[in-house]
């Protein structure tokens, strides 16, 4: 009971920073005050609580050196005009009715190629939303469509953090796991693909383009077509599967080559728009280019390291056992895979972040479904999507704020929900089958 209150007080805490709008930050602090002194109810000294805390972040740590990349590599594909040069380059080839369709597969195709929804987001993310805002395509299905597509890739590339994750905590095999999500996904692809070709055609000519975008870029950087070199390398390098962070430097390391052999910018500007981001003098490319750095990922970082903290102190005080037997009957009331998502739900809203919503419904129904490998799809049909439709989580926070898109814009991210619905609907039929 007391771990129910427990809960039940930090979701306040959460409810009222959201309509208060206040950062979710003075929840997360609150919620590690309440669970640290709840350990240290259990009889664990302040020492013991720390190195829970420590085991916590330690499992992140790839994570946050990702972010602080990826607050560079935002800023610098804006200074060396990569962005305005594909958006230079394609925007001719699209069209309002396809450019929902177009951008859920195109930012697919490179979190497939990538495995990162962060990288994903800033960088074709950022390049679509500008074309399609430019096309007077609405930000709110832009941004739902983008979200649906880096999700797409991440729930099912053999580079994908989650991805290894679960592989790693339900000790399967990722490429054997890769065949499960594939399968269990072609209906709410095809399904979500249907919604953006007619959403793109329902809403034609709605939103009204405030800029002429090739015009403000051709004035203001040479877009000649070396400037692309950072983007190509992504993809290149990505095909020879090398770690993200590794990529990500690559690209990086050439936006400062090109920011300072093509586009003119000085070394030390550099080092400023790395961690402060890039804010251009001319007001209307201001308007759609500024943003990025480091210090734009801070708030983010904060959110990660402080829940990752919960994971650490949840697993050595058994804090969930009483759940976790709630959960078991609920999977044979139910189905199995109903049992998951509903602790996926849970575990997302009180995580705030994907990674920690894996390991905690990890924790929650290791018991409730004995076959690993189906275990494992479970996992990546609920807790991997759902994640990022929970509105305060940062797992929809990122991607949005780097397209500067509205919350409203989960509605649009069909696909999202498309996977945990269908999966839901055919284990119910399963069970119904065997009864």
């Amino acid at each position: 009971m007391t771990e129910i209150i427990l809960l039940g007080m930090f979701v306040a805490a959460l409810l009222v920073c959201i309509v208060a709008d206040a950062s979710i930050l003075f929840a997360l602090v609150f919620g590690l005050m309440i669970f640290s002194f709840y350990a240290h109810e259990q009889g664990h000294t302040p020492r013991k609580i720390f190195k829970m805390w420590k085991a916590g972040v330690g499992t992140i740590k790839p994570i946050l050196i990702t972010l602080m990349l990826i607050g560079i590599i935002t800023a610098y594909w804006r200074a060396a005009g990569v962005i305005p040069a594909i958006i230079f380059y394609t925007s001719d080839f699209f069209t309002p009715a396809i450019i929902l369709l177009m951008t859920f597969w195109l930012c697919g195709l490179i979190s497939t190629l990538t495995g990162t929804v962060f990288g994903t987001g800033a960088t074709m993310g950022i390049i679509c939303a500008a074309i399609a805002d430019s096309l007077g395509v609405p930000v709110w299905l832009t941004g739902g469509a983008i979200l649906s597509g880096c999700y797409l890739g991440d729930r099912c590339s053999p580079m994908s953090t989650s991805a290894l994750l679960v592989a790693t905590l339900t000790r399967t095999d990722i490429y054997k796991n890769l065949v499960g999500m594939i399968r269990t996904s072609i209906i709410p692809l095809t399904l979500a693909s249907v919604f953006y070709l007619i959403a793109g055609i329902f809403f034609v000519g709605e939103g009204q383009s405030t800029v002429n975008a090739k015009e403000i870029f051709a004035s203001n950087f040479d877009l000649r077509p070396l400037v692309l070199i950072p983007a190509v390398l992504i993809v290149v390098l990505s095909l020879f599967r090398l770690r993200v962070q590794l990529m990500m430097l690559a690209s990086i390391l050439a936006c400062a080559a090109v920011s300072i052999g093509i586009q003119g910018a000085a070394f030390n500007e550099l080092l400023t728009i790395a961690l402060l981001g890039y804010y251009p003098h001319d007001t209307e490319l201001a308007k759609i280019m500024s943003g990025g750095g480091i210090l734009s990922m801070l708030n983010v970082m904060a959110i990660v390291g402080l829940s990752s903290c919960y994971a650490g102190i949840f697993q050595a005080t058994g804090f969930l056992n009483r759940l976790q037997s709630l959960m078991i009957r609920l999977g044979k009331k139910f189905s199995q895979f109903a049992s998951v998502l509903i602790a996926a739900i849970i575990t997302s809203m009180i995580a705030c972040n994907q990674t920690l919503a894996i390991m905690l419904t990890h924790q929650l129904c290791n018991k409730v479904e004995s076959r690993a490998d189906v275990f494992a799809i479970d996992i990546e049909n609920s807790a991997v999507v759902i994640s990022p439709l929970i509105p305060w989580s940062i797992s929809v926070v990122i991607p949005l704020t780097l397209i500067n898109a509205p919350k409203v814009s989960i509605l649009a991210a069909c696909y999202l929900y498309l996977i945990p619905l269908c999966c839901l609907a055919s284990s119910r039929v399963l069970k119904l089958r065997r009864n």
